[in-house]
Parts: C-alpha cells; sequence; structure tokens
C-alpha cells in the first residue's frame, strides 16, 4: 500500500551516452515499491534538455517542466556517478537551474564508480545543504570492479539491499517531517 501524501523522485544524475544510471535507477526503484511508504519515480534529468545555465534566457519548455517535477517531489534520491572525483556536470547545472523547489525536502544518495562515487557523494552533500536539502547518513556505494560487469551491466549483490531499504526508511522518514515546514 502506498503512502498517497508523499512522492520520492529517484533523480538519474547522469546524461552521457551509454550511462548505466538508469539500470540503478531501475533497481532502487524496485526495491522502493516493495515498501509500500511512498510513491516512487524515476526523473530522468535528460529528458529535460535543459540548457547550459547562463546560456539560455529562460524560456525553454524544459526549464518550465523540471521546476514543476520537482516541486511535485517530497524528497529525492539522486543517483550518482563519479566523473574526475565529482557529480556530472550534468546533474549540478540541474540543481543550479532551481532553487526553492529544493528547499525543506530530504534526499538520499546512491552512487557508483572506481571507489563507489564515494567522492562524488561527497561533493554532493555540500552541494544539497546549499538549496536546503537534508541529506540522510546512509548511503549506498557500488562499486565499478565488482557490482558491474564488464563495467556496463549492473549486477549488485544482494548485500546492498539492507542499505538501500535503510536510506529510503530515512529519506521517507525525513521528507514526511520536512513536508511541515512547507
Amino acid at each position: 500500500m502506498s503512502n498517497g501524501n508523499l512522492t520520492i523522485g529517484i533523480i538519474l544524475g547522469s546524461t552521457r551516452q551509454g550511462r548505466v544510471s538508469p539500470q540503478v535507477g531501475e533497481w532502487v526503484k524496485g526495491i522502493a515499491e516493495q515498501r509500500g511508504d511512498a510513491n516512487y519515480e524515476i526523473v530522468d534529468i535528460a529528458e529535460f534538455n535543459l540548457p547550459f545555465l547562463g546560456t539560455t534566457d529562460g524560456t525553454e519548455p524544459g526549464i518550465k517542466a523540471w521546476s514543476e517535477k520537482l516541486t511535485s517531489l517530497d524528497g529525492f534520491v539522486f543517483v550518482v556517478q563519479e566523473y574526475n572525483h565529482s557529480i556530472s556536470g550534468a546533474l549540478k547545472n540541474a540543481i543550479d537551474f532551481a532553487r526553492d523547489e529544493w528547499a525543506n525536502k530530504a534526499a538520499g544518495i546512491v552512487s557508483y564508480g572506481s571507489t563507489g562515487g564515494a567522492r562524488a557523494a561527497e561533493h554532493l552533500r555540500g552541494i544539497l545543504g546549499e538549496v536546503q536539502i537534508a541529506d540522510v547518513r546512509v548511503h549506498p556505494t557500488f562499486s565499478l570492479f565488482t557490482d558491474f560487469e564488464n563495467f556496463t551491466t549492473f549486477k549488485p549483490s544482494d548485500l546492498h539491499k539492507k542499505n538501500v531499504n535503510d536510506m529510503l526508511k530515512q529519506v521517507v522518514a525525513w521528507s514526511g517531517a520536512l513536508k511541515t515546514l512547507r
């Protein structure tokens, strides 16, 4: 049974050709939907065709659609891949295109990379604080060496399911608490 009061967006943080974030996001969503504690949906930043911030007059339809999508969500799970010890430029750009839409919401981070995406997640935590998103403590990490076949096919070990569930429990609890502030 879903809680119709909370909707959590699973944000795919990459737009790169051949990306694996859709596989990771769908896997997280599959676990999330079994919980029955909120409504979960994939939010793919690639679908919004956001221009590079500062190179636009702000009238592109993707910008308005992005704002509306974020406003409709109560919390987030960011699927973050590590690029050069940080998050992707596309994700940073997408975060920067909004401000008030992020405020007083909670987020979890699921990361992957050669070191489990830990450095990208740490960078993201600082950015989330600036836009007033409360990030939760539990942070599932996936190694390109052990959780992906040939670095392209996501095949996580079952041991990760507990961390994902623990993270989602925190995201839902914090999202519900923070909803009272909006």
